[in-house]
């Protein structure tokens, strides 16, 4: 799909980050835009900013871990504009921790949010974009921890992995079904978001920071790396928008992504311990 002016975009997570940066490229391309996202302030806000670009828009409110406000997303989105022609499932969260200190209650929220929230969106959304034929794409943001792994990120790398695994399951069963809707696997590295306070819009009690075993990885190098290192979201999104142009399957936005990749395979060959991934 390279023609983006006049189609429709569903983008979730899409207040803040690089939801935000997908809405905006949207926009701008003369997209009609539905976002969602959890946090509503924020939502309201990211709605009146695509409107002020142009859009015609509209915005629910959506914990995308709940399948029935995913399909209440869904029905909001074909009531409104009739078709769907981008499905960006971006919504994301980030919990580090060491895999045996970690509480069921963190493993639940992160495979809700980051792995069943992509499910989600698949099973609310894939069948009517079958239905309504034409061109149309998806894409998954899954994350460079989706594919390279390291240490204090159990969670958040689980369900990164899965959620590559997911979109490539996706991609076969589509094409085995003759369909021409187009898949993409975001892998980004680092960007300039606010995805190391994702705690703020956990729905339980999180532990305090302070106190979690992992803390000095959150605190001291999520949230410096990517607010010194990371990419910014606009410039993830123009990438996002080429490589859908493109019907590219892998979206990366690191220069390492080459030597990172290759090193895990490398390793599994030799069927070794893969090395820890230092990201950009």
């Amino acid at each position: 799909m390279d023609d983006f002016a006049g189609r429709v975009a569903v983008i979730t997570g899409a207040a803040s980050g690089i939801g935000r940066g997908l809405a905006r490229h949207a926009a701008r391309t003369g997209m009609r835009v539905v976002l969602a996202d959890v946090e509503a302030p924020a939502l309201d806000d990211a709605v009146a900013e695509a409107a002020s670009l142009g859009a015609e828009t509209l915005g629910v409110r959506t914990d995308v871990s709940r399948e029935a406000e995913v399909r209440a997303l869904a029905d909001a989105a074909y009531d409104r504009f009739g078709a769907v022609h981008l499905l960006c499932n971006n919504a994301g969260v980030f919990q580090a921790g060491v895999v045996w200190q970690r509480t069921a209650a963190d493993w639940d929220w992160v495979l809700g949010v980051n792995l069943f929230g992509l499910l989600h969106g698949i099973r609310a959304f894939v069948p009517r974009m079958l239905e309504q034929g034409g061109d149309a794409h998806i894409v998954n943001t899954a994350s460079m921890a989706g594919l390279i792994s390291v240490a204090y990120s159990g969670p958040y790398v689980v369900s990164k992995f899965a959620a590559a695994a997911l979109t490539e399951c996706l991609a076969h069963d589509l094409r085995a079904q003759g369909s021409s809707i187009g898949v993409s696997c975001l892998v980004p590295g680092l960007v300039d978001t606010r995805i190391g306070d994702s705690t703020r819009n956990r729905p339980d009690e999180p532990p305090s920071e302070v106190t979690a075993p992992d803390h000095h990885f959150v605190a001291d190098v999520l949230r410096d790396q990517t607010s010194t290192r990371g990419r910014h979201p606009d410039e993830v999104a123009a990438i996002v928008f080429d490589a859908v142009a493109a019907r590219q399957f892998w979206i990366s936005t690191t220069d390492g992504y080459d030597a990172l990749v290759r090193s895990r395979y490398d390793a599994l060959l030799e069927r070794a311990m893969p090395p820890t991934a230092q990201f950009d």
